[in-house]
């Protein structure tokens, strides 16, 4: 498959483009500076888009089979949650322009489920610092939910994720986390890469979000 991947030099989205890369697809890398994606591959192609741009994303994402998002605002940006918003929706909207019509979206955890009507970020426990971006990824799935055009999806990574080896075993879920047998929700990226890449050649979740967990 000919795939466009948003924020390939990111924590998830080099795993993913590792992965897909890998596996014999041909990868857009669109990233905002494409000094900070150095690797060289024959089926690599790296461009400088902003994301915010609509026309020339749109322009961009044109002639592949797929998107895939892993657009992240930034942690530290104290706007997270309106640029967030902002490009994700701009993502959404460049590619129907594009005429593309399967979306992959890389969101968060937050938004599944603690227990039976109550979302992880709104627990008392939740992490402040998390919060504004946590919030952002819930609010933006709502959306997407409304989109009745384009083949999307959206993944939920596990509680924790985070560095690790790629074991290429996971289970999924739906809205509610995947837990191990410690009771615990956890991942690896280059395992979230894979889940991702595997739902991208065999679209299970269509209109749908998933959650991955060990």
């Amino acid at each position: 498959m000919k795939l466009a991947l948003i924020g390939a030099t990111g924590f998830v989205g080099t795993q993913v483009l590792n992965e897909a890369l890998q596996r014999g697809h041909e990868v857009t890398a669109i990233v905002r500076n494409t000094s900070k994606l150095e690797l060289k591959h024959p089926s690599l192609t790296v461009i400088s888009v902003d994301v915010h741009d609509t026309d020339a994303l749109a322009v961009a994402l044109a002639g592949h089979d797929m998107v895939i998002s892993a657009y992240n605002a930034g942690w530290q940006n104290p706007n997270i949650y309106e640029d967030f918003l902002k490009g994700s929706a701009s993502v959404e909207t460049a590619t129907q322009k594009a005429g593309v019509k399967r979306l992959l979206v890389v969101g968060g955890a937050g938004s599944l489920e603690a227990a039976p009507g109550v979302q992880l970020v709104d627990t008392a426990g939740f992490p402040a610092e998390w919060k504004p971006g946590a919030l952002a990824a819930r609010d933006y799935l709502n959306e997407l939910k409304k989109n009745d055009v384009l083949d999307w999806t959206f993944l939920s990574p596990a509680i924790m994720l985070h560095p690790g080896e790629r074991t290429g075993v996971y289970r999924t879920g739906t809205d509610t986390p995947v837990f191990n047998e410690k009771g615990e929700s956890t991942i690896t990226a280059a395992d979230l890469a894979v889940a991702l890449v595997d739902e991208a050649e065999k679209g299970q979740f269509i209109r749908r979000r998933f959650t991955v967990g060990y």
